[in-house]
């Protein structure tokens, strides 16, 4: 890369990383900053340092990869994790390297959606809840993996609507999915 590639890429306007099996092999100078580390200290890790929990870690990792095995890039927001503890909204985007097994060779971006870094605060039930959704899991199916009722499950989601102010799940989903027209049917 030439030294005005480099620096196009260290100062791109987003984070921008390429992993291998979710773990970071390079990232622009954005990146690191947006994730308050430097790139050195990015460089060799695992993608699990960015989220909160293992179970988020793990969760979130089939997402979105039915579209990457069909050479499509996938979109979505997300809470992240800085290196203080910080959550942060964030619209990722994806583009695999190889189809044939999505997270072998993955390019990613980042943008911030909520320059107070805060972002929407989700509690760990609510997180659960919206990536089952997002796998199209029903409120039985949830219930019955997670050990609740239904019950309990509904009025997570209830939650979930009330405070991202959508109409419904598909709603919800379409938010979260990056799609336009999720976005404006409030």
């Amino acid at each position: 890369m030439s030294e005005l590639d480099q620096l196009a890429f260290d100062h791109a306007p987003m984070g921008l990383t390429l992993t291998e099996n979710r773990i970071i092999r390079t990232c622009n100078e954005t990146f690191a900053a947006m994730f308050g580390y430097s790139k050195e200290a990015l460089i060799g890790q695992s993608f699990r340092l960015l989220y909160g929990t293992d179970q988020e870690f793990h969760q979130i990792r089939d997402i979105g990869l039915e579209p990457l095995r069909q050479s499509l890039p996938y979109t979505d927001e997300r809470l992240m994790r800085r290196s203080d503890g910080a959550r942060i909204w964030c619209r990722f985007r994806a583009r695999t390297l190889t189809p044939e097994a999505p997270l072998e060779r993955i390019v990613l971006s980042f943008a911030l959606i909520d320059r107070a870094t805060t972002g929407p605060q989700l509690t760990p039930r609510e997180r659960d809840v919206l990536l089952l959704l997002a796998k199209g899991q029903t409120s039985k199916e949830m219930a019955r993996g997670l050990g609740l009722s239904p019950r309990t499950i509904e009025d997570v989601r209830a939650r979930l609507l009330k405070k991202f102010q959508v109409k419904s799940v598909a709603v919800l989903l379409a938010r979260f999915s990056g799609h336009e027209a999720g976005k404006g049917a409030r």
